[in-house]
């Protein structure tokens, strides 16, 4: 059965869902990245999105500029609404047939979903939140991806307040300390993972 041992990882944007899981593929956990799979399935669709968007969104190569689409997306709930509407079923179909290969090893592995509870589309009962406060997430996104203030407010603004996701995880990993208290954290989750997969 699909997602029956799937741990949805997610978090908010610039919480530190990334550095987290590294930590689970070096303890010898297999992650299913939903960002991967949607920024190719995006170049797929390229022709689609310009066709949504005008030209202005593709590069000269003919790859989709995601700093202009971001742009225009994140300023916009219906033209976000549209996007979503095309890709979120390509990427979940790929996700569906990388899960189906992963249970057939019968042990736990991780599918990293940014977007979980907003699309959600996943039947996975089990979720890891990564934790970072409304602040932290606003001043590691403007550091990290050289956004402005503004737009990393709208960018938080489109996604379900980390507080709620704090409240709806399985698992809670707080990184709003430093980097080698998160990497503890993580291990802790782990080893309970581990247990409650037993």
């Amino acid at each position: 059965m699909a997602f029956e041992h799937a741990i949805v990882l997610t978090g908010g944007i610039a919480t530190g869902k990334s550095s987290v899981s590294k930590i689970f593929e070096e303890e010898g956990f297999r992650v299913i990245d939903a960002d991967t799979i949607a920024h190719q399935v995006l170049n797929d669709s390229a022709d689609k999105v310009a066709g949504l968007f005008g030209q202005e969104v593709l590069q000269e190569n003919g790859m989709v500029d995601r700093k202009v689409l971001g742009a225009m997306v994140f300023g916009d709930r219906a033209k976000r609404k549209d996007l979503e509407t095309l890709l979120h079923p390509l990427i979940y179909n790929e996700i569906l047939r990388l899960s189906e290969i992963e249970e057939s090893k019968k042990s736990p592995y991780l599918i990293d979903i940014p977007l979980f509870f907003e699309t959600a589309r996943y039947n996975i009962s089990k979720s890891i939140v990564v934790y970072a406060s409304r602040l932290q997430q606003i001043e590691r996104g403007m550091r990290r991806d050289g956004l402005s203030k503004e737009e990393m407010l709208r960018r938080i603004s489109a996604q379900i307040d980390i507080e709620e996701k704090r409240k709806r995880s399985t698992y809670l990993i707080d990184n709003s300390g430093e980097r080698i208290q998160l990497h503890q954290k993580t291990l802790h989750i782990i080893d309970k993972i581990k247990k409650d997969f037993l």
